[in-house]
């Protein structure tokens, strides 16, 4: 089961880690998809600070968008991943009992998603409260920034706590909603199903 404490501590070493040094490797187990999801954005991150480069090429910037686009799908590919893990935890705690408890609208995967985020924030704002070539305004602002978004890790670790307390006890339950992403797949896509068709290639 997702032990909050512990997920916040390591989101925030493995952003640094990986500023050093990629993964090379994934576990197969629950740790290894969540921390593949946060490394999702750790990559998404940089790949969105490309897109706003205004001198680079326009190929450069197609590059870009079109793994930002891939980026995005494997994150939201592996938020669901950590759901339909957790829901297998908790069925096999219930010993496969229907859960009565209400919905909550954002998953536990969804709050890790957020948190994931938060780290990257907490690392690049710390980057620039350290930064000795910046305005001492600036770095203020940053310093007022990174204090607030400590406090929102906190705030939103006390949630993701409260939401596995209330699905391990039963007072809540969890359903995975699909996201479909329509638009990344060529048989949903207008565009790209369009094009395959004049083209003369069939959908594969």
């Amino acid at each position: 089961m997702l032990e909050t404490r512990a997920l916040l501590e390591l989101q925030l070493e493995q952003v640094k880690q990986w500023h050093r040094q990629a993964p090379r490797a994934w576990s197969r187990d629950f740790d290894g998809v969540l921390s593949q999801q946060h490394f999702a954005n750790f990559l998404l991150w940089h790949e969105e600070d490309l897109a706003r480069d205004a001198e680079a090429a326009d190929a450069v910037i197609a590059q870009v968008k079109r793994e930002i686009d891939r980026l995005n799908q494997w994150r939201n590919d592996l938020i669901e991943q950590v759901d339909d893990a957790l829901t297998g935890w908790l069925q096999e705690q219930n010993r496969g009992e229907v859960t009565m408890g209400e919905m909550n609208s954002e998953t536990p995967g969804s709050i890790a998603d957020r948190l994931s985020i938060n780290a990257l924030k907490i690392y690049h704002m710390g980057s620039e409260v350290a930064r000795w070539d910046a305005r001492i305004t600036h770095r203020q602002a940053c310093q007022q920034k990174l204090d607030l978004l400590r406090e929102q890790r906190k705030d939103l670790g006390q949630c993701l706590e409260r939401l596995l307390t209330d699905l391990k006890s039963g007072r809540k339950r969890l359903k995975v909603y699909r996201q479909f992403k329509m638009y990344n797949d060529p048989e949903l896509n207008p565009v790209l199903y369009q094009a395959s068709a004049e083209s003369g290639k069939a959908p594969t």
